[in-house]
């Protein structure tokens, strides 16, 4: 999945860092000095990022020799991006682009791992991630799960309608909300409807004809137990599961046979220790 990067947003990734000059280089007076930039991994990890930094570089006025793709696996030791030019140029680079890779590999790795389990599991699963993730990072972040093998859940409140206790409570109660479902479905003919939900009135919202019920914190064994009884009422409902959901837990949760995960967890990844060599050339 390519999520689009525009070359504004990475004129500001380079400026965030690099907002004038880079007064080391020039005080040092090797700004112009050739040289070459190696960046190489000391964990095993998913890499992402190096479409990103390439284009960087490119910006930056340097030539990238070598860079493998995202989505690589990585093992400690390997060399996943070469570029050459002046030492300006690398050293402007070098942290902008090694801030991506270290972040952005992670949370691909914390993802992968959380789509294997689910996957080893209840190969019909799928891993979706919230949108609660660090504000300003979105297209980071999703480029980053997505390389995982996950998918967004929402990417904001304009693209789905997703119904919670809160909206419930400015209609004045989930009985309210019930007798107004036809008259909001026709409102939405264009989109699904999914709601948040407890296990006492997903059964209800099932048979009032909802598309989808995200389930609110159930435990695996309340998960399984509702799965088996909302497709009874409705075999084509889509039942999501989200809250408290991590790497520990996954596998237990995708057995339960819900069609998907909503999680947050990949986004609080520790960064991956990654690092740079340089050489004068």
């Amino acid at each position: 999945m390519r999520v689009r990067f525009s070359e504004a947003r990475l004129d500001d990734l380079i400026a965030e860092d690099v907002p004038y000059i880079d007064l080391t280089t020039e005080v040092l007076g090797v700004a112009e000095h050739r040289g070459q930039i190696e960046y190489f991994t000391r964990e095993p990890g998913i890499l992402c990022g190096t479409e990103e930094a390439s284009r960087i570089f490119d910006k930056l006025g340097a030539n990238v020799i070598s860079a493998k793709p995202s989505g690589s696996e990585l093992q400690p030791g390997d060399v996943f991006l070469v570029a050459e030019g002046e030492a300006g140029a690398l050293h402007a680079g070098w942290k902008v682009c090694l801030n991506i890779f270290d972040h952005c590999s992670a949370v691909a790795t914390k993802t992968r791992s959380m789509v294997d389990a689910a996957k080893a599991a209840n190969p019909d699963c799928e891993i979706l991630t919230t949108r609660k993730s660090m504000p300003g990072c979105k297209d980071l972040l999703t480029k980053a799960v997505t390389v995982g093998g996950a998918f967004p859940h929402r990417l904001g409140l304009s693209e789905t309608v997703l119904v919670f206790d809160q909206h419930i409570e400015f209609m004045g109660g989930f009985d309210q909300f019930l007798q107004a479902l036809p008259q909001i479905r026709h409102r939405c003919i264009e989109k699904k409807l999914f709601v948040e939900a407890d296990a006492q009135h997903a059964v209800l919202l099932a048979k009032a004809g909802v598309d989808g019920i995200q389930l609110d914190k159930a435990t695996p064994e309340e998960a399984a137990r509702l799965v088996g009884e909302l497709r009874s009422i409705d075999p084509h409902l889509t039942i999501i599961a989200a809250g408290g959901i991590n790497p520990k837990n996954v596998a237990s949760y995708a057995a339960s046979g819900v069609d998907g995960i909503a999680t947050t967890s990949p986004f609080t990844a520790k960064p991956m220790d990654m690092s740079v060599r340089m050489a004068a050339l």
